[in-house]
């Protein structure tokens, strides 16, 4: 048996996800639920509900949260590391509040959290903390005693995560037929945001155009395309491109999506193109609607050959990333001095957000940064 890890202070680890519907009742109510306050009409709810019902209602992001949460149990048995794993999501049961509830009358007080978002951004990380802070106020409100939470640090440069994109989008390649493999564009896809969002993303000292988000996607994009390049031989062309854009159209949102970029692509005599969609931690309902659906139809449209290669899901060199940064975060917490893993040009993110990073339009209380309650 391996010696067993440390992973003190802490004695449990949160999954913290979007949430999803699963089953066709649930679409609509699951909707009220992410657009809670903007006052949006249930009629128009399921208009954007089709997507979904197209899935018959449900969408893939709990069962892969389930297949992750068991390849981080599996992984933790395996290596000694004595540190129970619950899930709660923001928008869809097991809520988060429910799940915070249920880890204080097992007795956790310190807590850290897992988001599956692997870049900074208000809704990938700041709108998390500030779910996190509602839900322990909630406990508060309730006479419970509120443990104390940390959130992992931004995980897009981890090796854990970039290697299996980069398998992904090798298997991809070579699923392309001979002919055009060579002369393969590379589209790296992330979800669209505004561009004030995107502006402001990550710490103070980040943002600008594009900010920490765009930064960070493009650290990323290079990673792979050098990987590839050095594994086949072959300088394959590529650019960061977005989808999955919602919104009022009169608010500028970051471009160019991927529709879009495949008619420029076919129309300057791209033989074929790789969708790698390396802002999603899972084929959740974004991947599987907007780049196996509509993305694919485009390009079958222009009968230009197409492959989408794969996120990284449950991958086991993904589950001992997150084991890593566990150990690394604790050893943090307990003084020691730690090296930190990441690859590329932007280094390891912060631990702890500072002030002024990823604000939201309307100030409110997040928890796992300096400025928290």
């Amino acid at each position: 048996m391996p010696d067993a890890l440390d992973a003190t202070p802490y004695d449990a680890l949160l999954l913290l996800s979007f949430g999803g519907p699963e089953g066709p009742d649930d679409v609509v109510p699951f909707l009220e639920n992410v657009t809670r306050g903007r006052g949006i009409p249930k009629e128009r709810l399921k208009e954007v509900g089709q997507h979904y019902f197209l899935f018959g209602g449900v969408s893939p992001i709990n069962d892969q949260n389930r297949a992750l949460l068991d390849a981080l149990r599996k992984d933790f048995a395996e290596h000694a590391l004595d540190l129970p794993v619950y899930w709660g999501n923001r928008n869809w049961a097991p809520y988060l509040t429910d799940t915070l509830r249920e880890m204080v009358a097992d007795g956790r007080r310190r807590i850290l959290v897992l988001a599956t978002s692997a870049y900074a951004s208000y809704s990938g990380c700041r709108q998390y903390r500030e779910n996190l802070a509602d839900a322990l106020a909630a406990l508060e409100a309730e006479g419970l005693e509120p443990p104390k939470i940390d959130k992992l640090r931004h995980y897009f440069n981890h090796p854990g995560f970039v290697e299996p994109m980069v398998d992904g989008v090798l298997r991809s390649l070579a699923d392309l037929p001979e002919d055009v493999r060579d002369g393969a564009h590379i589209a790296f896809t992330t979800h669209s945001i505004p561009t004030a969002a995107a502006d402001s993303s990550g710490p103070v000292e980040a943002h600008g155009e594009g900010g920490a988000y765009v930064e960070q996607h493009l650290d990323v994009a290079q990673l792979i395309a050098d990987a590839v390049r050095e594994r086949t031989g072959v300088d394959h062309p590529w650019r960061l491109v977005y989808q999955s854009r919602s919104g009022a159209p009169h608010i500028p949102w970051l471009e160019p999506d991927i529709c879009d970029h495949l008619e420029e692509r076919h129309a300057a005599g791209a033989p074929a193109v790789v969708m790698a969609p390396i802002g999603f931690v899972s084929d959740h309902m974004e991947v599987l609607y907007d780049l196996d659906t509509e993305a694919t139809a485009k390009a079958e449209e222009l009968g230009l050959p197409v492959r989408r290669s794969a996120t990284v899901g449950a991958d086991p060199r993904f589950a001992a990333a997150i084991r890593d940064l566990i150990l690394e975060r604790s050893a943090v917490e307990r003084g020691q001095e730690v090296t930190p893993c990441a690859l590329g040009a932007l280094g390891a993110s912060h631990n702890v957000c500072p002030i002024g990073c990823c604000p939201s339009r309307a100030p409110r209380p997040a928890a796992a940064g300096v400025d928290s309650p």
